[in-house]
C-alpha cells in the first residue's frame, strides 16, 4: 500500500509546482488512484491509462513545457539588414531584438547556426553538429574588442534583398583571420584570452575534433574528399596519426577555435540581451548530421557504418502524396543501440550544446525518434526501405537525467502516426500545426484551429513554405471560399494578416510568423523550397528597422498580441 505521504505528494505543493492546479481532472485522477490502492482495492484498466497519461503530464511539465501565451518571429540571422552582404550578430541583430520588444513578440526563431555547405549554403547541412557559422561573427564588434582595425573594416555595400554568400566569404574570411590572430597572440593574462583558452577547455570534447577534421578537409590531397575516402590511418583516426595530423595544422586548427570562440561570445552577448528584453532565443536541430562530418568521424561507433565508415543505411522518407519516389536524405543512420549503451552520452553533448546557445530547441523530423525510414545505401530513391523503431522515450529519459529540465518543440509535420504523438505527449513537447495546410475541406484536418492545442506553436506558413500570400495566389476557388467563411473575415489584398490573427487567435501557446509574411510579401520572398537545391536560403530584409512603415508594422503585432493574451508573460 501507499504510504500518506504518497497521497500528500500528489495533493500538495508538488501539485502546484508541477503544473497540477491548471489539471485538476488529471489531479483528481491520480489522487482517485492512489486512494484505490491505499484501500488495496484492485486498480482498473481505466485507471492504469488515467495514471499513465496523468505521469505523461507531470513529466512534459517537468521538461519545460512553456508557460503562458506568446507570439515570435522566424528569422535567420543571414536574413538580417547588413552594410556587408548578409546579416550577422552585429548592430542589426540588437535593433531586431528591440523591434521585437517593442511589437509584444517574445521570441525569436532562428535556422540551424552551424557552417552551412558551400555549394548551395543551406544551414541544414553542416560539416559539425556543434560549430557556429563564423561568417554571422559582426566586424563591428571585432572592432569594438580591439580586434580589427577601423581602416581594415570594408565599404558598405549597396542593399539587396538577396544575400550574396560567395561575395560575403571573400571579403570576411581575410578578416577573420587577421581578428583570430590577434586574439591568439594577445597576453595570456588579458580578460579576452582567459576567456578564449577557458573556452577551449570547456568545449574540448567536440571542439578539438571539429577543428581537426576542418583543416584535414581542407588540406592539399585530402580536399575534395569524403572521410571515409582519407589514408586508412587518419580515415580511423590511429594515435600516432592524430599526433601528426595535429603538429602540421597547429596554427590552423587554433585559428579555427579562435573563431569559434568568437562566434560564441558574439552569439551569447545577443542571446543575453534578448532575454534582458523579454525575447526567448528558438534553436533549431535536424535530427540526422551529415556523413562528411566531424561528428561522425569521430563517432564511427554510434552509426550504421561498413568498416572504412561508408554510410550502410541512410535516411529519408517513403513516398507519399508529395513524391513518388520518397525523399532520399542520405544522411547516415544512427545505431540506437550502441547509443543506448552508451548512456545516449552523444545525444547529451548536442542538446548540452544546443541549450548552451538557446532557451529552446526545435528537433526537426521529430518522428525519427519514435520509428524512422531506413533506405540501403545503394538505392538511388526512398522507394524501397523500410521502417525501424527509434530510441522512443528512452532517450528522453537519458537527457532528462543528464541535463535537467529543457525545453524541446517537435517538428511533426507530415504524415504523423500515433506512436509519434504518443511519444510528444509523454514529454510534454509541444509540436507544430500550419495553417495553410489546414483548409482542404476536412474539418478533422488538425492544422484547422478548431483543432489546435494548447501545448503547440502555430504558424501561418514555415520557412519551408511559400509566403501566405504567395501561397494564397495559387490557392483555389473553392479554397478561397472556405477560408473565408471558414474566419469570418478575409483581407484579400493581404492574406497574410488575416492569418497572422487566426494564428494570435489560437489556442495554441505560441504562435510564430515568418517575417516575410509580417511583411506581406509574396513568393519572391520565399526562403526554401524543399527539394531543390538551388536558389534557396538567401532572402534578407533590404531595410532596417528604424523606419515608420517598420514602426507601423511594430504597432500592429503589438495590438493583435495584446488582444489575444500574448504580448505579456502570465
Amino acid at each position: 500500500p501507499l504510504r500518506a505521504a504518497d497521497e500528500a505528494r500528489v495533493r500538495f505543493p508538488p501539485c502546484r509546482k508541477e503544473g497540477f492546479t491548471s489539471h485538476p481532472r488529471v489531479a483528481s485522477g491520480l489522487l482517485r488512484i492512489l486512494q484505490e490502492a491505499q484501500g488495496h482495492r484492485r486498480v482498473t484498466d481505466g485507471g492504469r491509462e488515467a495514471w499513465r497519461r496523468a505521469l505523461a503530464r507531470v513529466r512534459g511539465r517537468r521538461r519545460g513545457e512553456v508557460k503562458g501565451r506568446r507570439a515570435g518571429i522566424v528569422l535567420h540571422p543571414t536574413s538580417l539588414p547588413s552594410a556587408y552582404g548578409a546579416g550577422d550578430l552585429g548592430p542589426s541583430a540588437f535593433a531586431f531584438v528591440d523591434w521585437l520588444h517593442k511589437a509584444g513578440m517574445r521570441a525569436w526563431q532562428v535556422l540551424p547556426l552551424v557552417p552551412p555547405e558551400r555549394m548551395f549554403w543551406s544551414p541544414y547541412a553542416g560539416q559539425n553538429a556543434n560549430t557556429g557559422n563564423v561568417l554571422l561573427i559582426s566586424l563591428e564588434i571585432l572592432e569594438r574588442d580591439g580586434l580589427l582595425q577601423a581602416s581594415e573594416i570594408p565599404l558598405p555595400v549597396p542593399s539587396s534583398n538577396q544575400a550574396d554568400f560567395e561575395a560575403v566569404a571573400a571579403s570576411k574570411e581575410p578578416l577573420l583571420s587577421k581578428a583570430a590572430a590577434r586574439l591568439t597572440a594577445l597576453d595570456p593574462s588579458s580578460e579576452i584570452r582567459r576567456e578564449f583558452d577557458d573556452f577551449c577547455s570547456a568545449n574540448a570534447d567536440w571542439l578539438d575534433s571539429a577543428a581537426l577534421f576542418h583543416c584535414l578537409s581542407s588540406s592539399s590531397g585530402l580536399q575534395g574528399l569524403s572521410w571515409w575516402e582519407w589514408p586508412e590511418e587518419v580515415r580511423d583516426r590511429h594515435p600516432s596519426a592524430m599526433r601528426q595530423a595535429e603538429r602540421d595544422h597547429e596554427s590552423s586548427v587554433l585559428e579555427f577555435k579562435a573563431l569559434q570562440f568568437l562566434f560564441n561570445r558574439q552569439w551569447l552577448c545577443l542571446r543575453e540581451y534578448a532575454n534582458q528584453r523579454g525575447v526567448s532565443i528558438i534553436g533549431d536541430m535536424p535530427i540526422y548530421v551529415g556523413g562528411h562530418s566531424a561528428d561522425v568521424w569521430a563517432n564511427r561507433e554510434l552509426f550504421d557504418l561498413s568498416g572504412e565508415g561508408r554510410s550502410l543505411s541512410v535516411s529519408g522518407v517513403p513516398p507519399d502524396a508529395f513524391s513518388k519516389t520518397g525523399q532520399l536524405w542520405g544522411n547516415p543512420l544512427y545505431d540506437w543501440k550502441a547509443m543506448k549503451k552508451d548512456g545516449y552520452s552523444w545525444w547529451v553533448r548536442r542538446l548540452k550544446r544546443a541549450f548552451e546557445l538557446y532557451d529552446e530547441t526545435r528537433i526537426d523530423h521529430f518522428r525519427g525518434f519514435a520509428g524512422y525510414w531506413s533506405v540501403d545505401a545503394e538505392e538511388e530513391t526512398a522507394m524501397v526501405g523500410k521502417w525501424l523503431a527509434g530510441p522512443g522515450a528512452d532517450l528522453f529519459n537519458a537527457l532528462e537525467a543528464s541535463l535537467g529540465r529543457t525545453k524541446i518543440m517537435a517538428e511533426d509535420l507530415g504524415v504523423i502516426t500515433p506512436d509519434v504523438v504518443e511519444l510528444r505527449e509523454a514529454i510534454g513537447a509541444p509540436g507544430m500545426v500550419v495553417l495553410q495546410f489546414g483548409f482542404d475541406g476536412n474539418p478533422q484536418n488538425p492544422h484547422l484551429p478548431h483543432n489546435h492545442y494548447e501545448n503547440c506553436f502555430v504558424y501561418p506558413g514555415t520557412h519551408d513554405n511559400d509566403t501566405t500570400n504567395g501561397w494564397y495566389e495559387n490557392v483555389g476557388e473553392e479554397e478561397r471560399e472556405f477560408i473565408e467563411r471558414y474566419l469570418g473575415y478575409l483581407d484579400g489584398g493581404d492574406v497574410a494578416w488575416t492569418f497572422i490573427k487566426a494564428a494570435m487567435s489560437s489556442v495554441a501557446r505560441t504562435a510564430i510568423f515568418t517575417m516575410q509574411d509580417v511583411l506581406s510579401l509574396d513568393n519572391s520572398g520565399r526562403m526554401n523550397l524543399p527539394g531543390t537545391a538551388e536558389g534557396n536560403w538567401a532572402w534578407r530584409m533590404d531595410h532596417g528597422f528604424a523606419t515608420k512603415e517598420m514602426d507601423d508594422v511594430a504597432e500592429n503585432l503589438r495590438g493583435l498580441s495584446s488582444m489575444y493574451g500574448r504580448a505579456e508573460a502570465s
